[in-house]
């Protein structure tokens, strides 16, 4: 295991006076707007073609003006990179890709200075193969205690040939791996959700519980805060491990309660992780990363006592179409009013097609697409989500990059892909490096300014007037549009918080609701529709006809107004 523990500063410098200068705005999670970085593909300081620590805090000023509420990182631990650092083998140390704890702490400190907040990712379903007790495990053999830290189990069939159970990946395969023993011959089997280099931990044994209430610790002494939890529907598995009975299981997710997914034992977990997040200052959150069957199971785990944020995944999910949209977002709320959270909404992150590209597409493609679609209706359509969107009560998450509009990359070539879910040929589709691929921030450059050396994955050469330099200033560029839209979503007091919408009187595939003084219209259809002009114009996502009674809203586009 790599030893940069010490290097971490004191707690109680960081804790006292950096996250003092964020500790003002109370509740501030439940309207806060959230942006992803995923560090790799971010900023790159030292021209190495892969993004770090010290590259996101160069470009914190550029979140600080966007207006941003905090910064969510996906994984910089140190980690073999087998599933791009979601396989941990320190929870305690950064990856020297990525930089140092120093590297952390000073992009903490920084961005607290500018009054952002850092959530980092938690990775407590699996760890790395190289973790250190995973490799204890295996060196020491069956009946070894550090084997009761994860599933090993033995295998069945005549000389244990067969997997325990008939358990699927979700990256395709059998979610069972056997291993050599010590003596060289065939012996257990571990269980991995995931990759193989990815075991699942046992949570019924006391250890794990113990070593990652340490982790929370570790982070939020370093100043973090919050946690996004990564797979927070995993970690219980259902007693005895019982066979599913059905193949083709992926197909299952998000439909039912799977015995390895969604069991009721996680919400222990995290009611006795709030305790520890309620000691500190500064209203520290907990984000989850829960794929449940229904939006009222997600709401299980933001109750008042455990997480305080849930993915949204059925919105993320929805197409472009009025009457989806609206389902969603009435069940959303109605699940979220009992439990007294707010509701999240997204539409891209690192695991799915950008919303750019999907809207781009025929709806019932899935949110990984290998087509470019029609680019200018995908790009007309994802602005005008994305004030649908940030029109909605509650918190919304951004990823980095759609603030300038960038499709995903659906033409990368196949030697250059990295995805550890496209070489295994089965599971998920494995085009996951399409949203990934380093962003541009100038129009030149080796890399559009992304790094002095190149970038990990290739971007596209008509990349340069996507570019943060090219659409800064430029009147209608996305850039400005998104920037306009959050500065706008602060200043308008009707905006952010709450928990309901009331609904207009609207044409067929038309949103149409206020919330107090404020209006928004989204016309989903292919057609321009005919609206009453409810006030003083505040945003459009495209440009619009406006009489003193009426306005004409083209297709895809949304408006909003004020009423006071």
């Amino acid at each position: 295991m790599s030893q940069q523990h010490s290097a971490a500063p004191a707690p109680t410098s960081v804790t006292s006076s950096a996250t003092a200068t964020v500790a003002g705005r109370r509740d501030w999670w439940r309207d806060a707007v959230i942006y992803q970085v995923y560090p790799r593909s971010f900023a790159d300081s030292n021209g190495d073609g892969m993004g770090d620590l010290e590259g996101v805090r160069t470009r914190l000023p550029y979140l600080r003006d966007l207006s941003v509420d905090a910064v969510w990182l996906s994984p910089f631990y140190a980690s073999p990179q087998a599933d791009a650092g979601y396989d941990v083998a320190d929870y305690r140390a950064v990856d020297p890709m990525f930089g140092s704890l120093l590297d952390a702490d000073a992009l903490i400190r920084d961005a607290h200075g500018l009054g952002l907040r850092i959530i980092v990712d938690l990775v407590p379903n699996h760890s790395s193969d190289q973790y250190e007790w995973f490799r204890r495990a295996l060196a020491e053999g069956p009946g070894s205690p550090s084997r009761d830290r994860y599933h090993f189990r033995p295998g069945k069939g005549k000389n244990g040939e067969l997997p325990p159970n008939d358990w699927e990946s979700i990256f395709g395969g059998p979610a069972w791996t056997r291993v050599t023993e010590p003596d060289g011959t065939p012996g257990e089997w571990y269980l991995h959700l995931f990759a193989p280099e990815q075991p699942d931990f046992n949570w019924e044994h006391p250890a794990v519980g113990d070593e990652f209430r340490s982790i929370l610790r570790f982070w939020l002494d370093m100043g973090v805060d919050g946690f996004r939890i990564d797979v927070a529907h995993g970690m219980v598995k259902a007693q005895g491990l019982p066979d599913l009975g059905s193949h083709e299981q992926l197909k299952l997710l998000g439909n039912d309660v799977m015995p390895f997914f969604d069991q009721d034992g996680v919400h222990d977990i995290y009611r006795q992780w709030r305790r520890i997040l309620d000691e500190y200052s500064g209203e520290r959150i907990f984000v989850a990363e829960a794929w449940t069957p229904t939006v009222e199971r997600t709401a299980n785990y933001v109750r008042p006592d455990e997480l305080h944020q849930a993915f949204n995944f059925q919105y993320l999910g929805t197409h472009w179409d009025a009457e989806e949209l609206r389902t969603v977002i009435d069940r959303t709320l109605d699940a979220m009013r009992p439990v007294g959270a707010p509701a999240t909404w997204v539409l891209s992150n690192h695991d799915v097609t950008r919303h750019a590209t999907r809207f781009a597409n025929p709806a019932g493609l899935g949110t990984q697409i290998r087509l470019a679609g029609d680019r200018a209706l995908g790009l007309r359509r994802a602005r005008a989500a994305t004030l649908l969107m940030l029109a909605l009560p509650g918190s919304a998450y951004v990823y980095q990059g759609e603030e300038l509009g960038l499709p995903d990359v659906v033409d990368l070539p196949d030697e250059v892909r990295q995805d550890p879910a496209y070489f295994r040929g089965a599971g998920q589709d494995g085009f996951r490096d399409g949203c990934r691929v380093p962003i541009p921030w100038t129009r030149t450059g080796s890399s559009y300014g992304f790094g002095a050396g190149g970038s990990w994955l290739p971007q596209p050469a008509g990349w340069a007037e996507l570019s943060v330099e090219a659409q800064t200033g430029e009147p209608g560029s996305t850039l400005e549009l998104y920037r306009a839209a959050l500065a706008t979503r602060r200043d308008q007091p009707d905006l952010g918080a709450g928990d309901a919408v009331e609904w207009l009187r609207a044409p067929e595939g038309v949103l149409a609701f206020r919330r107090g003084d404020f209006v928004c219209v989204a016309n989903t259809t292919g057609e321009s529709v005919t609206m009453p002009a409810y006030g003083r114009l505040l945003l459009t996502s495209d440009e619009i006809t406006e009489t003193p009674d009426e306005t004409k809203v083209p297709a895809d586009t949304t408006v909003w107004w004020t009423t006071g």
